[in-house]
């Protein structure tokens, strides 16, 4: 039996490429440095064997290939034991491109925010046309129990991220898709680890629009002049976009302003009305962008329209883990100021007066250099209290951001700090949101049993 072994296994995207890997009957093995759910919950319920920390010990001689994570770059022990014994390895979307993608129709679903919701929507949205497409999407979707599967239909539905593809391989990762359909969700400056701008950004999503066949597909965020400006370099496949104005071809029209109901049309003609458990204008706009999609493909729309009300979207996107007590507590993950003021925003239409308190972890690359940090307080505005996580690590002060909030707000150095204040604050009646990209040591849940506990 053919073997591989993924660095970086318990990530989003090489958890999928893993379970793909096992689909295809091929031996999987792994190594991990973080390892926490929901992926490695995925991972264990596949049966699939891996190691915390990356000792080149852990990659086995049955090993024909190493699949090479973009978190791992030259000094890691194990690149360098693979380098060193010239053993063949690969990145997770090159090994995508070869060993699945090969005689499918490819949907890629591209932008700053909303990837993973979008293209789990759909995914979710061909399902309910019967086409039982293929999937590798970057979190656990709540209507397949999965992140990743092979698909008996022609449709293959990728989230595509621009961030790059490996040490080696400084692309876009979805460079390597050369989709028939893609979709472009929105565009912001992220990434600041590997992106100078806002421009170096637009260059590699034009890369993308390269790539998409004339009698493909483009759908388009009728409302963010940076994908205009993509475009403006060149355009050579049919563009519909997607937006709340008249001059898109695919419109919402909010019934509730919380957007958990919205009226859709296409081409100025109504299809129908969606009802469903999302919040936000955001989560509408990632709705007109998968159903546009699904259109693209050949679904009819207004027959598969009914079925987002029962869509249960991600784990880990507005995931409500519990009430206790008169308190809601959230899992979400955020990233960037943008989708932080978007999610609180939806859940203060939905919640009215009541108090939003938000546990707030700036933890990915962009939010760790402090690219973000003049745009958090505002971000954060529609919060009546913030416990903010300052971890040791963070190359910036948090002071000033604590400062600015109009709220009340505390930095606190470390996790158990944190749920110590968190359960000082909340009362019967609020709303806890935890923000971060990462495992956040498991606070969510830890609250969750806190609340059912006696206050010391």
């Amino acid at each position: 039996m053919e073997r591989i072994h993924i660095l970086g296994i318990a990530g989003t995207f090489m958890g999928g490429v893993a379970a793909l890997a096992r689909e295809l009957g091929i031996g999987v093995e792994g190594s991990d440095q973080s390892v926490y759910p929901p992926m490695s919950t995925q991972l264990e319920k596949l049966g699939i064997s891996l190691h915390q920390g990356y000792d080149p010990a852990h990659v086995s001689d049955e090993c024909a290939t190493v699949v090479v994570g973009n978190a791992l770059s030259r000094g890691n022990p194990a690149v360098e034991r693979v380098l060193a014994d010239r053993r063949p390895y690969t990145s997770g979307a090159q090994w995508l491109a070869e060993r699945v993608l090969p005689g499918r129709r490819v949907l890629a679903v591209a932008g700053t925010h909303g990837k993973t919701t979008t293209s789990t929507m759909l995914a979710f949205l061909l399902q309910a046309a019967g086409r039982e497409p293929g999937f590798l999407i970057g979190g656990v979707a709540e209507d397949f129990g999965v992140s990743a599967r092979l698909g008996s239909g022609p449709d293959f539905v990728v989230e595509a991220d621009e961030y790059d593809t490996a040490f080696f391989d400084k692309r876009s990762k979805f460079v390597h898709y050369r989709p028939t359909i893609a979709i472009l969700n929105n565009l912001e400056f992220d990434h600041a680890d590997i992106f100078p701008d806002l421009a170096a950004i637009q260059r590699q999503f034009h890369h993308l629009v390269r790539t998409v066949p004339g009698n493909g597909r483009l759908l388009v965020n009728g409302e963010d002049p940076r994908l205009d400006e993509v475009l403006a370099m060149g355009c050579w496949t049919p563009v519909e976009r997607f937006g709340f104005g008249e001059g898109n071809a695919w419109r919402a029209r909010l019934v509730e302003p919380d957007g958990s109901a919205f009226e859709v049309l296409h081409d100025g003609v109504p299809l129908g009305e969606v009802r469903w458990p999302l919040l936000g204008r955001h989560n509408v706009l990632n709705g007109l962008a998968a159903l546009a999609a699904a259109h693209a493909a050949g679904v009819d729309v207004a027959g598969v329209l009914p079925a987002l009300g029962r869509f249960r979207s991600v784990k880990r996107r507005m995931e409500q883990l519990g009430e206790v007590g008169g308190v809601t507590v959230y899992d979400d993950f955020a990233h960037h100021p943008t989708a932080i003021e978007t999610t609180l925003a939806g859940l203060r239409a939905r919640v009215g007066d009541a108090r939003i308190v938000v546990a707030m972890e700036p933890r990915s690359n962009s939010m760790r250099l402090g690219a973000h940090a003049a745009a958090l307080a505002p971000s954060l505005a529609q919060a009546d209290a913030v416990v903010f996580l300052h971890r040791p690590g963070l190359a910036w002060d948090a002071a000033a951001v604590v400062a600015a909030l109009d709220g009340e707000a505390v930095a606190v150095p470390d996790v158990d700090t944190l749920l110590v204040e968190l359960r000082a604050r909340v009362r019967a009646g609020d709303h806890v949101v935890f923000m971060s990209n990462g495992g956040f040591d498991a606070a969510p849940r830890r609250f969750v049993t806190a609340l059912g506990q006696p206050p010391r």
